[in-house]
């Protein structure tokens, strides 16, 4: 039997009247966007192209800082394209090391990389065999993590045979290999092995079904190449967004922020032929979006971001997870951070151990909170037993690139290097400026005038010190105007 409730009090009519002013929308409204005018909650027709103007401008904002990542490997592989490094089979490398005359979003010099992209649309499954003694990665088109291989992966070291399938594959899957299913037909691969040159020519990638008889592989030497491989800051940016949702399935991408990007007019199996409206919105969305992934980068707000409380030192991987989540949100902001300063996505990254991989901190301004001038000269003073097993070094850059500063060919000073000179306690003083002050030209990193920069230290294999914080960097020091 129904039993009857006991009514509630309800509302007054003042409260009633309250709650209305809440949910309703005045007749004129004051936005970013200009001022809109309204009929009892309904835009006039004379602003509702601008409210949908405001839209497009949001929507295409959150889209760039959504889909960073994805324009970044677009942008990557155009670069090495037209470096020669166009086909699954040929695989560019950096001998001796990457220098200043290309732009790539902050590589390191103390590395030799390998680099190449699969094509599984084209090639069907893959095999990647790895070196012994190496550590490489394969990142899907949406630069997601997709595998480790060599000693964080599988293989341990050891030097395997790993094959990649293509979204969506129900064929053969053989024994004998490491097999992953990737999302998108276009993957990332990253080689980097202890061995150098020679053992990452050991590499080979072919198709699976010339695994009886593998055709050799091409190896192309990118080292002194000048190349481009950093995504657009305008208009272009879509375009590259564009080149990618058209390449891939549907379903490579999550539909929040495929929605984003259909409400643009980037949508799969359709071509993106943006109105000269649009067009202009999208070029202000773009440069609007990089100049909050800026600031995002160089000043960010995220207390997680600092390395040591009071310090300008910061983490390149903020919060600790290669998915950039936390409590089972995605930490956009740290996704922005990483990618609009770097390449290669991994969770060893995310995740280094004492004595093992590497460890990295950066800054763009000095003790004073002052950003950092290339005409300007100044001193950074490296504590005495660095915790890095292996060794430490710091590389500059550019800030507007986010590539080697171009002010030499090796704008970098590693704890290896030959003339490279320590104070008596140990420490070492190092010192960033247009031209070295008398005495100092051996721990000098030369900086541009009418030019900005920033440093970023690696400690290569870092140790206990570093992990429970009682080693600490100081700042940066202006010592001339």
């Amino acid at each position: 039997m129904a039993i009857e409730g006991t009514k509630g009090p309800g509302l007054t009519q003042a409260e009633l009247a309250e709650e209305v002013s809440h949910v309703s929308t005045p007749d004129r409204l004051s936005t970013p966007f200009g001022e809109f005018e309204f009929f009892d909650g309904v835009p006039k027709p004379e602003s509702v192209q601008s409210i949908f103007d405001g839209l497009d401008l949001v929507r295409g904002i959150t889209a760039f800082m959504n889909t960073i990542p994805g324009a970044s490997l677009v942008a990557f592989r155009k670069g090495l394209r037209t470096a020669g490094v166009d086909s699954p089979d040929k695989i560019g490398y950096t001998d001796p090391k990457c220098n200043s005359g290309a732009l790539w979003l902050t590589p390191n010099t103390e590395t030799t990389y390998g680099v190449g992209f699969l094509d599984l649309k084209a090639w069907g499954p893959t095999v990647i065999e790895v070196p012994a003694q190496s550590l490489c990665v394969v990142d899907d088109f949406w630069f997601r993590y997709v595998a480790d291989m060599g000693i964080p992966g599988p293989d341990h070291g050891a030097g395997g045979k790993y094959l990649f399938l293509p979204p969506g594959y129900d064929g053969e899957r053989p024994e004998g290999y490491f097999t992953y299913e990737s999302p998108t037909f276009t993957n990332f691969l990253v080689i980097r092995a202890l061995g150098g040159v020679p053992a990452i020519k050991q590499s080979r990638i072919y198709r699976l079904s010339d695994a009886d008889a593998a055709p050799e592989n091409t190896f192309v030497n990118i080292a002194d190449q000048v190349l481009n491989t950093v995504h657009s800051n305008d208009f272009s940016f879509f375009e590259e967004i564009a080149e990618l949702v058209a390449e891939e399935p549907a379903t490579a991408l999550d539909p929040e922020r495929a929605g984003t990007l259909r409400s643009l007019g980037i949508v799969h199996g359709t071509p993106f032929a943006p109105d000269e409206r649009l067009r202009g919105i999208l070029d202000d969305a773009a440069r609007t979006g990089a100049a909050m992934s800026r600031a995002i980068l160089y000043k960010p707000r995220d207390p997680e971001s600092f390395r040591w409380e009071g310090s300008s030192w910061k983490n390149a991987f903020v919060g600790g997870s290669y998915e950039f989540l936390s409590g089972g949100a995605r930490n956009l902001d740290a996704r922005t951070l990483f990618h609009y300063a770097a390449t290669v996505i991994t969770p060893a990254m995310a995740h280094a151990q004492v004595g093992a991989g590497s460890a990295y901190i950066y800054t763009a301004e000095d003790s004073d909170g002052a950003l950092l001038d290339g005409a300007a000269t100044y001193s950074l003073t490296v504590p005495a037993n660095a915790p890095a097993k292996n060794f430490w070094a710091i590389d500059v850059y550019d800030t507007q690139t986010r590539s080697l500063l171009q002010s030499a060919p090796y704008p970098a000073l590693s704890s290896l290097d030959e003339h490279f000179q320590a104070e008596a306690d140990g420490s070492y003083v190092l010192w960033f400026g247009a031209s070295a002050p008398a005495g100092k030209e051996s721990n000098w990193i030369p900086t541009l005038p009418g030019k900005s920069w920033w440093p970023v230290l690696r400690l290569y294999g870092p140790l206990e010190p570093w992990f429970d914080m009682s080693w600490q960097l100081p700042e940066i020091i202006r010592v001339t105007e």
